[in-house]
């Protein structure tokens, strides 16, 4: 019954979006492309000369202008830092032109740019609780260790929790990690952070855009309740082989990119290559550089390889080939012993029909996630998730809509196995299906009004669960400068964590599919369906305050009225595996940015509640931070912009946690009946508080603070020296506190650093 409804409500949306289409005009399309080395360039401004007629690229560098009248006209593209480029075309009706547009880097420093394509794509797109980061926005961090990395830059978004510097896990907007979706080129990566928070699987170098929605998010994304983060790489260079080699104290890296067949500028077609590894080295060097923090050193250890093969057609089509392999390696002496490796692969294509105004996509990957931690209490944990995913979307451009629908298949299996402190074993294996269907429509009314709704049917083959999913998302633009906005719906997942918030050192990851049966919050009634659920309602207005000057604020709201986790309180065999709970995350997010050629300023503060209730009693979450305050400058100077200085500084209020209510001696009976409890010595156990989280850590603040020369000896080569201090003013911040030992341990004090980065 529910798939003949969806069936029937996605046919009768694509008919009347094709309805839409029908338009007299001719169509316009292609992509934007550096010309030094044919890389895409995102976000530029391509229009029509003497009309109002135009549009931005995307993050593939593709544009498309629809509906434009018979005639002769010229199509120019402009950006910040290159040249304009433009080209004669002749439009006729009916028809489509592919035209690709190649722009050359600027030989002087522009001091005033008329056309701003981040003005227009505010104006024209709804991106409510959107992000964009992009490799320059990294940069332009004080980076740990002297490199900058996507992991640092998420840590100073607004709504972003970072729980530390060691063994540190983000939480957006009152979500937990597992409620995040990160995806690599279409790929979930299921751990994208290593154990010590400073440093994510991605290398910087690859990266072309970060689009980080932290909420409200179109019915494109699914399978998660709070957040998405999707990673896309670079294709690499299509002109010449080129590179960057890098090390500090933390690390060493090396990418290499270049053509397998060099770019055709008259055909548009392409082969290239580009491949990154890194490999930290921190375990051995902190001996010698940072043993006055532990002269054991501090045991990280990590190793990340990526590589991709792109391939261009002459009419824009493109396919990608990719594969990965991130291990990572932490051991505390007799605390925590943790071991993960996630591998996989995976291909991405678009295809354009030469005389069709649909743009077709898809994607297929594979991969295995494998974690394992052994702590004090000699309770083993282990978790793993493999399988595969696939997807297909279709995409109409018109004059002031757009239309998309797709399909995605996705299938995993997930093992677990943990012991808790009285010795009952938690173990589960699902093998899991989910289909899901989406389509989501953008119409603009003009320059006043963008309009976004959205629908996605989510089906969950092994639980036999249906989940329709509406969205939307509005803005309006009540003057070129002065923006509101709002965007809401219906969220949901299979997915439940395998984390333990009371675990001395919290570094383990690992994933559950849900359960066969499950009940209400301390209740033996059945629950009337086994999915995690939220819904998000967003606001807010944005506001151009100067030129280069922008002011945005967002309150928002999400309500989970489904919650799924591991009982770790099971004291019985016949005991339930798992609990649910309901909760809640509310707040507001301030953002003030000023960006120019030469500064770069932010300042973000986030006010918010995170709350759960697991039918005893209403409590914080572990990662509630009511205040949270992210202050980044970063200055260039020198002629051509060849010295950098960056200064960031973080302050949050004190996290919760459950007191110690006193100790005992425990037992766990290994010897059963034959145990002497009597003359015997049992293990120490913690009496925990009845309010759970009741208690609150200390306030944590950090200043960090880098320095950055560029030599540049060619206009290829060039060298990059840097100097950063993490942590400058040596805050104490806390880790965590051993409750058997009696002992706090801080997070990392005072870091120098020094390094370099090769390009060539």
């Amino acid at each position: 019954m529910y798939l003949k409804k969806l069936i029937s409500l996605l046919f009768l949306t694509l008919i009347g979006s094709f309805a839409l289409f029908a338009q007299d005009g001719g169509t316009v399309r292609g992509y934007i492309y550096d010309k030094d080395n044919g890389e895409a360039i995102l976000f530029s401004n391509v229009y029509i000369d003497g009309t109002e007629m135009g549009g931005t690229t995307d993050i593939n560098g593709f544009y498309s202008i629809s509906n434009i009248p018979a005639g002769k006209y010229v199509l120019t593209c402009s950006y910040i830092g290159y040249d304009s480029a433009g080209v004669e075309i002749i439009v006729e009706p009916g028809k489509i032109i592919s035209q690709n547009l190649y722009l050359v880097e600027a030989a002087t420093d522009l001091g005033i740019v008329d056309v701003s394509a981040k003005r227009d794509e505010k104006t024209k797109d709804v991106r409510v609780s959107v992000v964009t980061v992009t490799p320059k926005d990294i940069k332009s961090l004080p980076g740990a260790g002297g490199e900058a990395d996507l992991a640092q830059y998420l840590q100073i978004l607004p709504g972003v929790v970072f729980t530390g510097d060691q063994g540190g896990q983000l939480y957006i907007r009152g979500g937990s990690p597992i409620q995040n979706k990160i995806l690599l080129d279409g790929m979930t990566i299921y751990n994208p952070f290593h154990s010590i928070g400073f440093f994510s699987v991605f290398d910087t170098e690859i990266l072309r855009n970060v689009d980080v929605l932290t909420g409200g998010f179109n019915a494109e994304y699914g399978g998660r309740i709070s957040s998405v983060i999707d990673v896309t790489t670079r294709d690499g260079n299509k002109k010449r082989l080129s590179g960057v080699l890098g090390a500090n104290p933390f690390q060493a890296k090396l990418m290499l990119e270049g053509p397998i067949a060099k770019l055709n500028e008259e055909t548009g077609t392409s082969a290239s290559f580009i491949v990154s590894g890194k490999h930290s080295y921190l375990d051995q060097t902190s001996k010698a550089l940072y043993n006055y923090i532990d002269s054991t050193g501090l045991p990280y250890n990590y190793t990340d390889i990526y590589g991709k093969v792109a391939l261009s057609s002459k009419n824009g089509s493109k396919i990608s080939l990719f594969g990965f392999n991130y291990l990572d390696k932490v051991k505390f002496n007799e605390v925590a012993d943790l071991k993960w490796n996630n591998a996989g692969g995976g291909s991405k294509f678009v295809l354009i029909p030469t005389n069709s105004k649909m743009i077709f996509g898809g994607n297929f990957a594979f991969s295995n996630y494998n974690v394992g931690l052994q702590e004090a209490d000699e309770a083993p944990r282990q978790s793993t998730i493999s399988g595969f995913e696939a997807g297909l979307d279709f995409t109409f451009y018109g004059e002031n809509t757009e239309f998309k629908y797709g399909f995605d298949f996705n299938g995993f299996r997930t093992e677990f196995q943990f012991r808790n402190a009285i010795d009952l074993n938690i173990e589960q294996i699902e093998n899991t299906t989910e289909l899901s269907g989406y389509f989501k429509s953008k119409f603009n009314f003009g320059d006043r009004m963008v309009l976004e709704p959205s629908l996605r049917v989510h089906y969950y083959a092994s639980l036999n669960d249906f989940s329709i999913e509406p969205r939307l998302g509005m803005k309006l633009n009540i003057t070129d400068y002065l923006r509101f906005k709002f965007a809401g719906g219906i969220f949901s997942q299979n997915l439940i964590a395998a984390v333990n918030e009371q675990d001395v050192v919290n570094l383990f990851v690992g994933f559950l599919s849900a359960p066969d049966a499950i009940n209400e919050p301390n209740s033996s009634t059945r629950a009337k369906n086994r999915l995690q659920r939220a819904y998000h309602a967003i606001g807010g207005f944005e506001i151009d305050l100067a030129k280069n000057l922008s002011f945005n604020v967002e309150p928002y709201y999400k309500y989970f009225p489904q919650l799924i986790n591991i009982n770790r309180n099971k004291l019985d065999i016949s005991d339930p595996d798992f609990a649910t709970e309901t909760g809640n995350a509310y707040g507001l997010d301030f953002l003030l940015n000023y960006d120019t050629k030469r500064y770069f300023l932010w300042a973000a503060y986030s006010f918010g509640f995170v709350k759960r209730n697991d039918g005893i009693q209403t409590y914080p979450t572990h990662f509630d931070r009511r205040h949270n305050v992210n202050l980044l400058g970063n200055y260039n100077f020198g002629k051509s912009g060849q010295w950098q200085t960056s200064l960031r500084w973080n302050l949050g209020s004190g996290f919760p946690f459950t007191l110690t209510q006193g100790f005992f001696e425990n037992f766990t009976f290994e010897d059963g009946i034959s145990t002497d409890y009597v003359n015997g010595n049992g293990d120490l156990g913690v009496v925990y508080s009845d309010e759970r989280n009741g208690g609150r850590l200390p306030y944590y603040h950090r200043l960090d603070f880098s320095f950055k020369r560029i030599f540049e000896f060619t206009k290829y080569l060039k060298l990059e020296l840097y100097a950063s201090v993490t942590n400058i003013y040596n805050r104490e911040n806390i880790f965590y506190f051993d409750r058997i030992r009696y002992e706090r341990v801080n997070q990392l004090p005072i870091l120098p650093s020094a390094g370099f980065n090769f390009s060539f």
